[in-house]
């Protein structure tokens, strides 16, 4: 970790075809080697299966999985006295969304369905509902946090 300053954040250009800054961080995360190209096609492909379930917007649907994933405790290493502690500490608002971001990218690569339009299509569904790996990875982490709530005096 750098000593000199904290790092700029860098301006995230909305995406050309639902004019959303969250979606064009999720297919910037979900992007391998930089195909975009690539990342775009499966993110929308998985937006126009979406669609035509569940009657709802694909984009509120996805704002919505979003929500049900982004965590709002985690726990984090403390060392104090030669012995280290896991310390619950409330998420910072842009590293909750890079977590639910991340999440829901690893739960969908690691569905069963063929392609990976389908499997993100399938989990934002999932999630959108609440249930899926990605937010069983929010709740346990919601309880790794709840568990060792005796350090949180430790917080820093």
């Amino acid at each position: 970790m750098s000593r000199r300053r904290a790092a700029e954040r860098r301006e995230v250009f909305k995406d050309p075809k639902y004019e959303d800054i969250i979606v064009t961080k999720f297919i910037n995360c979900m992007m391998y080697a930089g195909k975009r190209a690539v990342a775009e096609k499966i993110m929308y492909g998985a937006f126009d299966k979406i669609h035509g379930k569940d009657g709802k917007n694909c984009l509120d649907l996805f704002h919505e999985a979003l929500d049900n994933v982004r965590p709002a405790l985690e726990v984090r290493s403390r060392r104090v006295g030669g012995a280290t502690y896991q310390v619950p500490t409330e998420v910072a608002p842009n590293r909750a969304q890079a977590l639910s971001i991340r999440w829901l990218i690893n739960a969908s690569r690691n569905r069963p369905e063929k392609t990976m339009e389908e499997r993100l299509a399938h989990e934002i569904l999932d999630a959108a509902s609440g249930k899926g790996t990605s937010v069983k990875k929010k709740e346990d982490t919601h309880k790794m946090a709840e568990a060792n709530r005796a350090f949180a005096h430790y917080r820093w």
